[in-house]
């Protein structure tokens, strides 16, 4: 739980900076809690994927503190405002050269491809709470960051093209990657990494639609994948397992596992009248409306990714939930010990996994809640986006953020 409070001061830091330094000082904070949460219990398997988070965490931060000195000895000062205006004095090659420099740093904390393979790699070796807190905060943080150095800093578009193509490819790989796996964290650590291009093409598209859109997607995605996370905590709980292989008849089972499950996997795969739909929806007008291209490109690749996210969902419900287990490829385990159905299992310990089949109200019960969330994004979707509208105004008029900080008129 300490851990777990440096980490959401961590986060609540980032989103409060006004300077790029406090931004790198917001990072690392919760970097530093977020290497302690991923290899709790100490595992061989979770070891070596903290150590790759490890590095693949440094790299990034050295390359964020690369960029923040680089924009120092350009500009003289790494307050937000004041850069809103001094970069706007110097010539353009640098703005581009400054602003891939910081792109590439926040496009590792944000996975945004091809700059994502180490999410899938790391997140699934977590405890089912600890990968969905990952899941739901740590990339968005990410996210945010490219919001802020876009709208704020450099809102000239020098490199919208370059978002664009990286938002497809983001969405395209991710989603095809998680067709690919069998085991259920992985294969929604693939839907995390996919659905981080909707979001980027938010931005990317640099007009009001498509900002609310991913103001709004981002609220959306933050609750219900990790909803579903903490749903494959409760499958490992109730099944002893996570992979395909193993998993069946969990509908006839428990179809109160069968309902957390349905109700986000397909707010997920976007189908209407689900808060992803509108999202979705959202994002794809606001393509349509650039109308260029590359953004009728990026138009059908979401809509694709959509169709692709909802096979997958589909794939884990006919198998996990529907299929009598004993069809299972490796079903014939379930009748197993409780130590040798559960030897991929590292977050439950030995001394309780003879409670496996009993899902525990302290797991069911916040589930159940974020669910409730989800669905209020979907009942209350008119005043929300209504917010995130006015949200996305704010962020692409500068002149507010400037004139609030430094006083006065910012021309």
């Amino acid at each position: 739980m300490p851990t777990y409070l440096v980490l959401s001061a961590g986060v609540c830091t980032a989103f409060l900076a006004g300077d790029l330094f406090n931004l790198f000082v917001g990072f690392e904070v919760l970097l530093a809690a977020s290497f302690v949460l991923l290899t709790i219990g100490a595992s061989e398997d979770r070891v070596r994927a903290g150590i790759s988070y490890v590095l693949v965490s440094m790299v990034s931060s050295l390359i964020f503190l690369i960029g923040i000195a680089l924009v120092y000895a350009a500009t003289g000062t790494l307050n937000m405002a004041e850069l809103a205006l001094r970069l706007d004095d110097i010539s353009t090659g640098t703005r581009t050269a400054l602003f891939a420099v910081l792109l590439v740093a926040f496009g590792i904390k944000a996975a945004v491809f091809p700059l994502s393979t180490w999410l899938p790699d790391s997140y699934p070796t977590a405890p089912a709470p600890v990968t969905a807190v990952f899941a739901g905060l740590l990339t968005k943080v990410g996210v945010y960051a490219i919001i802020r150095a876009h709208s704020l800093l450099f809102p000239g578009g020098e490199l919208d093209n370059v978002l664009l193509v990286a938002g497809l490819l983001t969405m395209i790989i991710g989603i095809l990657g998680a067709i690919a796996q069998s085991d259920i964290k992985r294969l929604l650590s693939f839907t995390l990494v996919s659905h981080i291009g909707y979001m980027v093409f938010g931005v990317a598209l640099a007009n009001q639609l498509g900002m609310s859109g991913a103001i709004y997607y981002v609220a959306h995605h933050i609750v219900v994948q990790t909803t579903l996370f903490l749903v494959v905590g409760l499958i490992e709980r109730q099944a002893g397992a996570s992979t395909l292989q193993r998993l069946g008849g969990l509908a006839a089972a428990s179809p109160v596992l069968a309902f957390v499950f349905v109700v986000p996997a397909l707010n997920l795969g976007g189908i209407p009248p689900f808060s992803g739909f509108i999202g979705k929806v959202a994002l794809l007008e606001a393509g349509a409306e650039n109308g260029s291209v590359l953004a009728w490109i990026l138009v059908a690749g979401g809509v694709v990714t959509s169709l692709l996210t909802l096979y997958v969902v589909a794939r884990v419900w006919t198998k996990a939930f529907w299929r009598a287990r004993a069809d299972a490829p490796e079903g014939h385990l379930a009748g197993a010990a409780p130590a040798v159905l559960l030897d991929d299992i590292e977050d439950i310990e030995f001394a309780d996994r003879d409670s496996v089949g009993r899902m525990p109200v302290g797991m069911l019960a916040p589930t159940g809640a974020l669910i409730a969330v989800g669905l209020a994004l979907t009942v209350a979707a008119g005043p929300i986006f209504s917010y995130s509208e006015r949200a996305a105004a704010e962020v692409l008029d500068r002149g507010q953020y400037i004139s609030a900080v430094l006083g006065g008129d910012p021309r």
